[in-house]
């Protein structure tokens, strides 16, 4: 009863996410106040919506909803690398224009090779480095909750992160094979919409980091067994 009631508000936010987009005097109102601010409407969107993607993921990896501890710490990483998204995309779809001007990238003038070229630039680029901001953050906060104000260094952050999960899984597969044909499609859409498009596609990094973590249990219990 309990996760059913998680999963009726958890889809109810989700529902009410929609709603103001779909209804055109609150999108209007929305896009409106969020391009006036930028930054703080990246901050606020990833905010609210990579955390739900975060609760459905533990929620998919632990069959019940969990709040853990540092949410509201937690969220705020991600509002931060919202903000962080919301100059990237800025930086990456200019400058891949500027590069196919200059002949530096090809089919200059093509909206879908601009895409094409600024997403694929970009994850390979900013996006592991992305990856790693998020885990050290999160991370961050988890070891304040264990060391109860000891102190906190490099060796810790590094020493506990699954790095051969990071790079197969994180970079090589979901850079490449999963946010250059999401980003790509991303970029084709108005400038207004793409910070707040890549919010919600935070969500299937929700989903995705489940999966992931679901994986390398199984293959942990295969270990054992063996």
């Amino acid at each position: 009863m309990k996760n059913k009631k998680g999963d009726f508000w958890w889809g109810f936010a989700l529902f009410l996410w929609i709603l103001i987009l779909a209804i055109p005097s609150s999108r209007a109102v929305f896009i409106g106040v969020t391009d006036a601010h930028p930054y703080m409407g990246g901050f606020f969107k990833f905010c609210i919506l990579a955390t739900m993607g975060d609760l459905l993921g533990i929620r998919i990896l632990k069959s019940e909803w969990i709040i853990p501890k540092g949410v509201v710490f937690k969220a705020m990483v991600w509002g931060i690398l919202g903000m962080m998204i919301t100059l990237v995309f800025t930086v990456f779809a200019g400058g891949t224009v500027v590069a196919q001007t200059a002949g530096r990238l090809p089919f200059a003038g093509s909206k879908l090779a601009q895409a094409f070229f600024g997403s694929a630039i970009m994850n390979l680029t900013f996006g592991p480095m992305m990856y790693i901001y998020h885990k050290f953050g999160d991370l961050f906060i988890d070891l304040r909750y264990e060391k109860k104000g000891k102190n906190i260094t490099i060796k810790d952050f590094v020493d506990r992160v699954d790095w051969y999960t990071m790079v197969s899984f994180s970079w090589l597969k979901t850079c490449t094979l999963v946010w250059i044909p999401c980003h790509t499609a991303v970029f084709l859409l108005p400038p207004q919409y793409r910070v707040l498009a890549s919010a919600f596609l935070s969500i299937l990094l929700g989903i995705l980091v489940a999966i992931s973590k679901k994986g390398s249990q199984k293959s942990e219990l295969l270990i054992e067994s063996a």
